[in-house]
């Protein structure tokens, strides 16, 4: 490779290393205002590394005479934003890593050509893989399952092979999915289920008064079901995390000793050296409230006092499957015939793709992807019961 050509090779590296920083720091800053006080110190903490990686690229840049754009021309896209801020978390942080990931075949494993860049940017490298541990402990709260081993000193090992051996004997520990995205969801099967319901019942009556009647009830049933169910779903989940918390008020008060070793350990795991920790598990022993608090969070990522609200989860989900069940129905309520079937057929089509973008941003999923593939299943839903319907007697 010719000087000329290492050069620019190096400058098109560290131009797109520059951006990759900026974005990540954003993402970072974004996720960081999702989480409680301690997950969000990891993140900005993170974010604050990836600023540091920039600006020792804005050095290197400059010594190679390159511009330096205006931080403010590197956007996050505002579908991306939306992500941040309602994705899951651990989903969020798994992109990222990916997103890394991509970083270190594009910009960090190929030689420039360049001797001092490449050294850079093997230096940068070398720093983001400790962003993983810390990754790894927030998206292991959220719901994931990283290799709990993974980057533990042999002390904090001893420690969680202690830990281990306390919570073995815990087996009354239970986790729950939790209600996710309740309303987007809602809408999606109002809409699907209705939609196939209308389909159905306009191929078999050729769009009549009957395909009114037949889809408001639908929609209503629908709406009625959805909400009947989120509200026992989330009413199942706080029952749960109260038997938690009473279970784990009894294990104190039973052994108050071993939980406050345990209440240690956890502390230890998170680099806190062994006296600190005991000292610290010791103050809050005086305390049995506010141990139970501090057992509950560490063990299973529940606060007492924190249980959701059934009523609003049955809210939001009985009105958005509802609406969602609502827009294959409307045309029918204005006109009938072939032309209400076509009308509907296209809105709900329409629908379709748009309720598949939106999910998107729970499943981080490109959004046209994601559209595309709801539309074709309401296509295929919308086509196979309006073939039944015109198949049976009427």
């Amino acid at each position: 490779m010719t000087d000329t050509a290492a050069s620019t090779e190096a400058r098109e590296r560290l131009l797109k290393a520059w951006r990759g920083e900026i974005v990540a720091g954003g993402m970072y800053e974004l996720i960081a205002a999702r989480l409680p006080a301690r997950e969000a110190e990891i993140m900005r903490k993170m974010a604050a590394a990836e600023s540091s990686h920039r600006e020792r690229l804005e050095a290197r840049m400059v010594e190679l005479g390159l511009e330096i754009p205006p931080v403010q021309s590197v956007k996050i896209s505002g579908w991306m934003r939306l992500q941040a801020k309602f994705a899951p978390v651990d989903k969020l942080l798994a992109a990222r890593e990916a997103a890394e990931d991509e970083e270190v075949d594009d910009l960090y494993k190929r030689s420039t050509g360049d001797v001092q860049t490449d050294n850079l940017l093997r230096e940068i490298r070398k720093e983001e893989r400790s962003h993983s541990m810390a990754v790894n402990e927030i998206r292991s709260a959220d719901g994931a399952a990283p290799d709990p081993d993974q980057g533990l000193t042999p002390t904090q090992q001893r420690a969680k092979a202690r830990l281990d051996k306390i919570t073995g004997r815990e087996t009354w520990h239970r986790n729950s999915s939790g209600w996710l995205s309740g309303a987007i969801y809602g809408a999606n099967d109002g809409l699907a289920s209705v939609f196939g319901i209308v389909a159905g019942v306009s191929g078999a009556t050729g769009g009549s008064s009957f395909v009114l009647t037949a889809g408001a009830a639908g929609a209503i049933a629908s709406a009625l079901s959805m909400a009947t169910g989120a509200y026992l779903a989330e009413r199942s989940e706080a029952e749960l995390a109260e038997a938690n918390v009473e279970r784990e008020r009894q294990e104190i008060a039973e052994h108050p000793e071993e939980e406050k070793e345990e209440l240690s350990l956890f502390y230890q795991l998170k680099g806190i050296d062994e006296q600190t920790a005991d000292a610290m598990a010791e103050q809050l022993s005086r305390q049995p409230d506010a141990m139970l608090k501090a057992l509950s969070v560490e063990e299973f990522g529940i606060t007492p006092g924190s249980d959701g609200d059934a009523a609003q989860a049955a809210i939001a989900a009985g009105i958005s499957t509802g609406l969602g069940a609502m827009i294959p129905v409307i045309p029918f309520i204005f006109m009938h015939g072939t032309v209400a079937i076509l009308i509907s057929a296209g809105v709900s089509i329409f629908a379709h793709f748009l309720v598949g973008a939106a999910k998107s941003l729970f499943t981080l999923r490109t959004w046209w992807a994601a559209g595309f593939e709801m539309t074709l299943a309401g296509i295929i839903v919308g086509g196979a019961t309006f073939l039944v319907g015109l198949a049976l007697p009427t």
